[in-house]
């Protein structure tokens, strides 16, 4: 029994004609033998969900710098309410709920620790060298170089432009986009109102109006909406009332939070802690990790050393970085 074929002709006969089918993928750079269980998306996911990049999201920055608290969203937290909503949506449009959630789950895997602060001080160091790092390139760059998945088009697709001006080319991948926006504003309001850095009767009046006063009503105008508005059409979207209510409140988020907030105190000496560890490797690459000194000695490549740097820097968790940072720089106690 091919448990994966019957699977495929459910996707015929139960998908949306705008959705992407597993049976119809573009494929992978390296022909594979097929799963007798799993569609091809499917494997895609469970290799992301495998991987260790998956796995070091947990201990990175999503807002708040090395929160003491239990409660503030993570990087990883953050990844899977973005694939719980999408889900949630693509199930509803009828699309492939499988490529979406695999998607979701890879859309982060290049961030950095620290945040946006992070990626922020390795793009400032890499243009020293004429480079440049956004973490939805790097996103790519894991599931590709550092750790080879050989992941389908539509799945590296959709890690790649769930961010920026260009938009995935399935609607599955479009979906994420959105979804990634739902997720944050949201989240990053439940944590700012947790920190004290806001208050509920400090949110926009107009957004409110439109949107709803509590966190569950939020999401659940957003997603309602994206549904009603994108059903049985070649397009994702949301009316725009609502499109409008969710950049206001994006834009006080900005105002308020992401820029020049208590939650954003530690970010200079987090910047300076990456961009130290970025430049010691740079030039001692000696001490780098076996296995990458191995694809260094590959690559013959102008910076490949700075390149390479990146990676080992981008992909350590905060504590990971704190840890290494002083290790290097902070000299030990003396013991008698």
């Amino acid at each position: 029994m091919n448990i994966r074929l019957r699977i495929e002709e459910m996707e015929k006969r139960q998908l949306s004609q705008y959705a992407a089918l597993s049976s119809a993928s573009r494929g992978r750079e390296v022909c594979e033998e097929l799963c007798p269980v799993r569609t091809d998306f499917q494997r895609d996911r469970d290799r992301i969900i495998h991987s260790k990049g998956f796995r070091r999201l947990k201990q990175k920055t999503q807002v708040f710098i090395s929160p003491t608290g239990d409660h503030y969203r993570t990087r990883l937290t953050h990844t899977l309410e973005v694939a719980q909503i999408a889900r949630t949506i693509a199930k509803a449009l009828r699309l492939n709920e499988d490529l979406t959630e695999a998607i979701a789950l890879g859309h982060d895997l290049g961030h950095t620790p620290f945040g946006h602060a992070g990626e922020e001080a390795l793009d400032e160091a890499l243009g020293e060298f004429g480079l440049s790092f956004k973490h939805n390139e790097q996103s790519l760059r894991v599931v590709e170089v550092l750790e080879p998945m050989n992941l389908t088009c539509e799945v590296r697709d959709g890690i790649l432009n769930h961010t920026g001006k260009k938009d995935p080319v399935t609607l599955e991948g479009r979906i994420v986009k959105i979804a990634d926006r739902i997720a944050y504003i949201n989240h990053d309001i439940d944590d700012a109102l947790r920190s004290g850095i806001i208050k509920e009767e400090d949110l926009p009046a107009e957004c409110i109006a439109v949107l709803g006063t509590r966190h569950s009503e939020r999401i659940n105008t957003m997603v309602t909406d994206m549904i009603s508005s994108s059903w049985e059409i070649s397009e994702i979207r949301m009316s725009p009332e609502v499109w409008e209510a969710m950049d206001r409140l994006r834009d006080y988020l900005f105002s308020m939070v992401y820029i020049g907030s208590d939650a954003k105190t530690e970010e200079l000496k987090a910047k300076k802690v990456l961009q130290k560890l970025f430049a010691y490797y740079v030039e001692n690459s000696e001490s780098l990790p076996r296995y990458l000194q191995e694809y260094l000695q590959e690559k013959h490549t102008e910076n490949a050393c700075a390149r390479i740097s990146c990676d080992y820097v981008a992909g350590m968790t905060d504590g990971y970085a704190l840890y290494t940072y002083k290790k290097l720089f902070l000299p030990n106690p003396w013991l008698d």
